[in-house]
C-alpha cells in the first residue's frame, strides 16, 4: 500500500513539473508552417510562457518542429516550436527558442493571469 501512495506522489510531481507555466485561454488565428508542406491555418486555444495549443484541421507531425505565426496584443509572434501532442484537432506546442519575441509572449501572459482573474471573481 505504501509503495502505491508514493507511485502515485511522484506521478502528481511529474504532471505539476511538466507544466512549468499557468495557461490562458487566447483564441487568436494562427498559421503553422510545417517543414515539407504548406501553411496550415487554425486558431489558438491556449498561452503560456513555455508553448502553445491550437485547433487546426490539417495533421502536423508530432514530434517535427515547425515555424508559427499569430498576433498578440503588444506585437506580433514568428516562433519555433515543438509538436508535443495531439488530441483530435487540437495539438500542444512548445517554444524551442523564443529568443526576441519571450517578452512579448511573457507581458501577454501576464496581462491575461489579471483579465481572467477578474473575470473569474463574483460578485459579493
Amino acid at each position: 500500500m505504501e509503495s502505491h501512495r508514493q507511485f502515485d506522489t511522484c506521478f502528481r510531481n511529474e504532471i505539476i513539473d511538466a507544466r512549468r507555466h499557468p495557461r490562458f485561454k487566447l483564441e487568436k488565428d494562427i498559421r503553422v508552417y510545417p517543414r515539407n508542406a504548406g501553411v496550415v491555418r487554425g486558431y489558438t486555444v491556449d498561452l503560456s510562457e513555455s508553448g502553445i495549443s491550437a485547433m487546426l484541421l490539417v495533421e502536423v507531425p508530432l514530434g517535427e518542429v515547425v515555424r508559427l505565426e499569430f498576433s498578440l496584443p503588444s506585437g506580433d509572434v514568428e516562433v519555433l516550436a515543438s509538436v508535443r501532442q495531439r488530441s483530435a484537432f487540437r495539438y500542444g506546442f512548445q517554444f524551442v527558442d523564443a529568443g526576441a519575441v519571450s517578452e512579448i509572449i511573457g507581458r501577454t501572459c501576464r496581462q491575461l493571469a489579471i483579465e481572467q482573474a477578474m473575470g473569474s471573481e463574483s460578485p459579493s
